[in-house]
């Protein structure tokens, strides 16, 4: 069996997280305003699309991120339109946006099948990429990488100290409490909606223009769940989905190089241990439901009936 570099390994970590995390981070978000959302899986295929498309179009890998987050956001408006004006189940709603963006994506998807999008290249950092170990590791990426690592620290840090980000948080813990004081719960889930679909675009137009770099029929692969119980594990909290998602990018790397490097178990076997991970982890985690209703918003998932 050959041996693995480890140095390989984490820098790979990095990249496979990306895509998981810029979703993640999102769905927190949205989350956090206290709605759920279980559409991820279907803007993350919609903006691996729309960003693929842009991309090859304009051979602009940049013009094709902002494509895949105006992708992402302009099918998360449907799901804010139905779930918070129409005020329809969020479960049936987000189950039926994921089928209708795989639906969608496969269908525009088609003449881009075979072709290569525009490089994206690591970004110069100098001396930085020349330091033994770490500059490989860590400064050796796409600029997404990095933003992907900004976005986390500005939730956090808009959560955590900013008015916008109390109300946030306040329209999730009790919508009947903030729309009492006047604040508009139905537009700041509105643009959480949006915010959320945007991240999710730009997560699936990572996979498509990055990480694979290819057109490929369902090529999320369930990243948008994953993304969704990185939430969870994460305690809504977002550096804790950080930390899942690299947990989750690792496993998923080194089950690829343990399939290079020869070990005798069955590909299949590999394949699915990221996924068996993360429903081992959920499981431990739901054991105990005290600290898992404390951590979640209180108002998520219900829906807001505005007073006349």
């Amino acid at each position: 069996m050959g041996a693995i570099s480890i140095e390989l390994l984490l820098a790979s970590l990095m990249v496979a997280s990306t895509p998981i995390l810029l979703a993640a981070i999102g769905e927190l978000v949205v989350e956090k305003s206290g709605v759920l959302n279980l559409g991820v899986e279907g803007m993350m295929i919609t903006g691996a699309i729309c960003g693929f498309a842009v991309a090859v179009e304009t051979g602009s890998p940049f013009l094709g991120f902002v494509g895949a987050a105006l992708g992402g956001a302009a099918l998360s408006v449907i799901f804010a339109v139905l779930t918070q004006y129409l005020l329809s189940n969020q479960v049936a709603t987000g189950l039926a946006l994921t089928l209708f963006g795989l639906g969608f994506s496969a269908l525009i998807g088609q003449g881009y099948v075979g072709i290569k999008p525009p490089p994206i290249g690591p970004v110069n950092l100098g001396i930085l990429s020349d330091i033994p170990f770490v500059g490989p590791v860590l400064f050796s990426h796409d600029v997404t990488v990095y933003v992907a690592l900004a976005l986390v620290a500005a939730v956090w840090a808009f959560l955590k100290f900013s008015r916008a980000g109390l109300i946030l948080r306040a329209v999730g813990e009790s919508h009947e409490a903030a729309h009492a004081l006047g604040y508009k719960v139905v537009r700041i889930r509105f643009l959480a909606i949006l915010f959320g679909g945007a991240c999710a675009g730009l997560g699936g137009a990572y996979l498509s223009l990055v990480r694979v770099p290819q057109w490929t029929e369902g090529m999320t692969a369930g990243a948008g769940w994953i993304a969704l119980a990185l939430v969870v594990f994460g305690a809504w909290k977002p550096w804790r989905v950080l930390l899942g998602a690299y947990l989750f990018g690792g496993v998923t790397v080194l089950q690829l190089n343990l399939q290079a490097a020869g070990l005798k178990v069955p590909v299949e076997l590999l394949s699915m241990s990221p996924y068996l991970i993360t429903i081992l982890v959920l499981v431990i985690m739901s054991a105990d439901r005290r600290r898992a209703a404390l951590n979640a918003p209180a108002a998520l998932g219900r829906v807001f009936h505005a007073s006349t």
